[in-house]
């Protein structure tokens, strides 16, 4: 009898740990404006992407275990605003000084993320003007989380399947310095995001050195505007087509 409840016990603990295997993994994404985000993983691991400290949007309060940096430009590497930031792991997209930046590839586990770079430019003109940038492709709790950073040009075949599938897409549409509205749209259907569409890096009512995400949403469907400067997103969610999803920084 005691070997027979002793046989039940592990079944029980067995089919437990598988059903707990087979739960859809969640993670938590915080848009603070421009293209700041912050990522909490299941397992409670917290990445920021691209941290600003621009006045207009206040002072940020997060906290994260791995930062990374898309490129240079000062609107994009505040590493200090973020909370504990010295006991963080930095990666950074870029390598190199004044005269000279290079793309610096990244192919690494974080504990339960793994995150892959992409080189690209800031421009359309192979770097002459904004120089070079770096897309990060972040794979955690079953999801593939896409970071532009300041793309400046439409994507190449080789880049597009460098970059692979693509579940959760942040995407600059602001222009001036990065691709505008309609060429955003353009590399929405070169990289056919399943799940979320998240614009990044335009101008709001607080800060209008961009051009509003108005040209990017001209004629699209499934736009959402949030409340809230967070949503979930879960592994595996069957969507009829991305939801384009405007989040409020502020919130």
């Amino acid at each position: 009898m005691f070997r027979f409840l002793t046989a039940v016990a592990a079944a029980l603990l067995s089919a437990g740990m598988a059903a707990a295997a087979d739960t859809p993994g969640k993670v938590t994404i915080r848009w603070h404006g421009q293209s700041f985000f912050d990522i909490q993983s299941s397992k409670g691991t917290r990445i920021v992407i691209d941290p600003h400290a621009i006045e207009a949007y206040g002072r940020q309060t997060v906290g994260a275990d791995l930062i990374l940096i898309s490129h240079f430009h000062t609107d994009h590497t505040q590493v200090a605003t973020v909370q504990d930031h010295a006991k963080a792991k930095v990666l950074y997209g870029l390598k190199g000084g004044a005269k000279r930046v290079d793309w610096n590839p990244i192919d690494e586990t974080f504990r339960d993320v793994h995150v892959r770079t992409v080189g690209v430019y800031h421009d359309n003109v192979e770097g002459m003007e904004r120089g070079k940038n770096a897309i990060f492709i972040v794979e955690v709790d079953g999801l593939r989380i896409v970071h532009l950073g300041d793309l400046g040009h439409l994507l190449s075949a080789k880049e597009i399947k460098s970059i692979g599938s693509v579940d959760v897409l942040m995407i600059p549409v602001g222009g001036v310095y990065t691709i505008n509205g309609s060429e955003a749209q353009k590399v929405v259907e070169q990289l056919k995001p399943k799940q979320y569409i998240l614009p990044m890096h335009y101008g709001t009512k607080v800060f209008d050195d961009l051009l509003p995400p108005d040209e990017f949403l001209e004629d699209q469907k499934n736009v959402k505007r949030y409340p809230t400067s967070r949503i979930t997103v879960e592994a595996g969610a069957q969507m009829a087509a991305p939801i384009i999803a405007l989040l409020d920084w502020k919130n």
